[in-house]
């Protein structure tokens, strides 16, 4: 199947938002699973949990920022890690930044955030509900908003881990990444589709909080329920009229929900199998592979780690328990 002029201008965007942003990131290595001598899958790791600021929002960030003259001033809203990566973006560039928190983010999120020098504002006990609080500021002040997902520039940035994935592994036949807002899968997908078809696009979310994935399967944006998740960095609503549905619906080839038993032995598994820590949303992405075994057999898998910016209080419960 052809890729939509749209997907293949979302490419090209992050190809060129590559070649604007390469010198300041950290080229992620793919690390082969410690398990693959038994294993005939070929599993490896995008080890974003190694990028600046511990994420793959650096990447969005500074495609973002590098993308808007340095005389503009933006605000922006994040559970954490975008509006860490936006931070240390901005002190790079210079940009003049506020970033809008829910209550709930993670303590060392909001202390790291904070040391940056950016103005900061909490609000609400949701990440949604601060997106709109961020949204309308914007609005009343006349600034860019700058969305976590909802924006072509950010999903560019987002999509240079896939021109990266196919410069380092000579196969790829499947890439399982955990769904937020959408912006790291539309990335990486529109890649994918434009310079190797072939490759199987596995979104993966946490059933506690999945509503792209419920809009992506109804066909149109709907709004679902949200509940506490371990995969903190997926959660919460998603903008009506986001780029990263439609996009989302043609370039994700299969959906999977995972529980929160899933996403805490994913977890585990990288710590104790994989010797790395990582956040919840990277176990969850984790936690579809573990969970996808009949349909990747012979099949070259990499699991993309999205960050590793977790609150050392709630994952010491988890680790602390063996497999």
């Amino acid at each position: 199947m052809t890729a939509s002029s749209a997907v293949l201008e979302q490419a090209a965007l992050s190809v060129a938002a590559h070649r604007r942003i390469k010198r300041w990131l950290t080229l992620t290595p793919c690390i082969p699973s410690r398990l693959s001598f038994d294993d005939d899958t070929g599993l490896v790791f995008k080890a974003e949990n190694f990028q600046k600021t511990g994420s793959f929002k650096f990447r969005g960030a500074m495609s973002k920022l590098t993308s808007l003259s340095t005389d503009v001033p933006a605000i922006t809203a994040s559970s954490g890690n975008h509006g860490l990566a936006l931070a240390t973006a901005a002190q790079m560039t210079g940009h003049d930044l506020t970033v809008v928190l829910p209550e709930t983010v993670a303590r060392e999120k909001l202390s790291r955030i904070k040391a940056l020098g950016v103005k900061t504002i909490l609000h609400s006990n949701d990440s949604g509900l601060a997106e709109q609080h961020a949204q309308k500021l914007a609005k009343e002040q006349g600034i860019i908003y700058c969305s976590p997902y909802n924006d072509p520039q950010v999903i560019a940035g987002q999509g240079t881990i896939a021109l990266e994935l196919l410069q380092q592994l000579p196969q790829l036949d499947v890439v399982y990444v955990s769904i937020g807002g959408g912006g790291l899968i539309s990335g990486i997908g529109a890649v994918l589709k434009a310079f190797s078809p072939s490759t199987r696009l596995v979104g993966v979310s946490a059933r506690n909080s999945a509503e792209l994935a419920a809009s992506i399967r109804a066909g149109h944006s709907i709004q679902v329920t949200h509940s506490d998740t371990l995969a903190d960095g997926c959660a919460g609503g998603v903008d009506q009229g986001s780029v990263t549905l439609p996009l989302g619906r043609e370039v994700i080839d299969e959906l999977i929900d995972c529980t929160e038993d899933e996403i805490a032995e994913g977890i585990r598994h990288m710590a104790w199998s994989e010797k790395m820590l990582v956040e919840g949303s990277a176990g969850l992405a984790q936690a579809a592979w573990q969970a996808d075994a009949p349909k990747r057999t012979n099949k070259v898998s990499a699991v993309v780690l999205c960050g590793a910016n977790f609150d050392r209080d709630r994952i010491a419960p988890i680790i602390g328990s063996m497999p």
